[in-house]
């Protein structure tokens, strides 16, 4: 038996679920089709139903798109579309948050452990590097690594 911490095409439907069929209208099968969805162009309202799903801050997810939040409520008043970075890091997000809820079978149980110190990650909260470039990468390979079994 093979084992593989690549996402199934039943946690990309969930992917589309979370931000929305009515933005998201195509059928994703890989982390590459975020860049294409994104240069496409991806509503704001995405954000509020990422908002919803997860039940986090618009505070939160300022700091996780590395804007302010006020930037985030001028985007959504004016229905804006979201530029590539922010659509793609949204995505990223999503597709992090879904399988990590996956691993640690609740989102309750996920968000818990987002915020404790991790040494696998440097003693930092997990939740301490989804704003940086090159954190979510870093989440996901030690979520990937609590899946399997692996001290993490």
């Amino acid at each position: 038996m093979i084992v593989t911490n690549q996402p199934t095409t039943a946690h990309y439907k969930q992917l589309v679920i979370v931000l929305g069929e009515e933005f998201v209208n195509t059928t994703i099968e890989s982390s590459f089709d975020f860049i294409r969805l994104a240069s496409n162009g991806i509503s704001v309202n995405i954000l509020k139903n990422f908002k919803e799903y997860f039940d986090v801050s618009m505070e939160q997810i300022s700091e996780y798109l590395d804007t302010s939040e006020p930037t985030l409520y001028r985007w959504m008043s004016q229905e804006k579309v979201l530029g590539n970075k922010h659509a793609v890091k949204i995505f990223e997000i999503t597709d992090m948050f879904l399988f990590g809820c996956e691993v640690f079978g609740t989102k309750e149980n996920f968000f818990q452990w987002l915020k404790l110190a991790n040494q696998a990650l440097g003693g930092m909260r997990p939740a301490e590097l989804i704003g940086i470039p090159g954190g979510i990468s870093k989440v996901k390979d030690v979520i990937g690594r609590i899946q399997y079994g692996v001290y993490s």
